[in-house]
């Protein structure tokens, strides 16, 4: 969702100065590729642009061709092939062996159903939404780069995955259709004021999260204010609540703080519930709760302590980068080992 919140904002400078602009987006990955179905990046007529279908090497060539789409007002399609060592001359056998879609669409500032139009109404959801496209009409027909949303069961995807469907259209007609799902950013509800809550901060705010902290107001810098949605004191905990999108993190290294706001999240069944510190500590923690309330802390299958992935953190920094990748791993359900030891491809096919 970082990328789509770039794109919208570079397509309302672009259509503040009357500059003309197209998007380009990947729907279509055989192969290897850097980046999934999905990825997008916004040109401007006048060479800037932003997001990314690459890792770099085709970025230069997109720019070319969405130019093009905006000089010619209508859809237009690129496939980037190395699976037989077509290409290379713009760069993607450098580090790809892939077959790659990428369809452009010219944007038209005046149509408030336009494809970043559509991306900007659905930027503050919190549940999973379903967008269709079409990317192969039918012969003679010509793409229209319309980008709608449908309900979230109308196909079955595999894994739950965006992929391209073929559909035979009312008059019997072959086309080809993207059904992309788009999943709400990914809540950070951090516990504590401390010195190492700024690190953690600041990783997730780079990999655009929303961010909320609670703890001693007077104790939050103007740094840590700049990067978060939301700073709470611990007596307005009640204000916060989890979705399925929504990870806490207890780091106030107190322990009666953070055993209150175990007690007020472990009921909403975060999907993720880390606590900093040893398991001698949540140990400690489940049987206070067990003795004063119905928890039982360790019980809970989403509980993470100590919080992190063992990559043998010593700073704050460090502690942060562990902390936010064991983040990542629940939410993308894997299971956090080196890539060398996984079988198969990186991504799920």
């Amino acid at each position: 969702m970082k990328e789509i919140r770039n794109i919208v904002a570079l397509y309302d400078r672009f259509r503040a100065t009357d500059t003309a602009c197209a998007l380009a987006t990947v729907v279509r990955i055989e192969g290897s590729s850097y980046r999934r179905i999905g990825a997008r990046l916004l040109v401007g007529a006048d060479g800037r642009y932003t997001g990314g279908i690459s890792g770099g090497c085709l970025e230069g060539d997109a720019l070319r061709r969405a130019q093009r789409s905006i000089h010619a007002g209508a859809p237009s399609k690129r496939v980037y092939d190395t699976l037989e060592g077509e290409d290379r001359e713009i760069g993607i056998g450098l580090g790809c062996n892939g077959r790659i879609e990428v369809l452009f669409v010219p944007l038209d500032f005046t149509d408030p159903t336009n494809q970043v139009e559509v991306l900007r109404a659905r930027m503050e959801t919190r549940r999973p939404l379903l967008l269709v496209q079409t990317v192969t009409a039918p012969p003679g027909q010509s793409l229209t780069g319309a980008l709608s949303e449908v309900p979230l069961g109308f196909v079955q995807l595999v894994r739950g995955r965006s992929e391209v469907q073929a559909i035979t259209d009312d008059d019997g007609q072959l086309i080809e259709r993207l059904f992309e799902v788009l999943r709400p950013e990914l809540r950070l509800i951090v516990v504590g004021d401390n010195y190492d809550v700024l690190p953690m901060v600041t990783t997730a705010h780079y990999l655009g999260w929303r961010i909320h902290v609670i703890g001693r107001k007077r104790k939050f810098s103007t740094a840590l204010a700049a990067l978060v949605d939301g700073l709470y004191d611990y007596g307005e905990v009640s204000r916060l609540r989890v979705d399925d999108f929504t990870a806490v993190a207890c780091m106030s290294h107190d322990f009666v703080r953070d055993r209150a706001m175990v007690e007020h999240f472990l009921p909403q069944r975060p999907a993720y519930l880390g606590l900093l510190g040893p398991r001698k500590r949540a140990l400690k923690m489940d049987a206070e709760l067990r003795q004063a309330t119905a928890l039982r802390l360790l019980d809970y299958e989403n509980l993470y302590t100590p919080i992190g992935l063992d990559i043998g953190a010593e700073t704050p920094e460090e502690i942060a980068a562990a902390a936010v990748a064991e983040i990542i791993t629940v939410f993308r359900g894997r299971v956090g080992e080196s890539l060398r030891e996984r079988g198969g491809t990186i991504h799920a096919r």
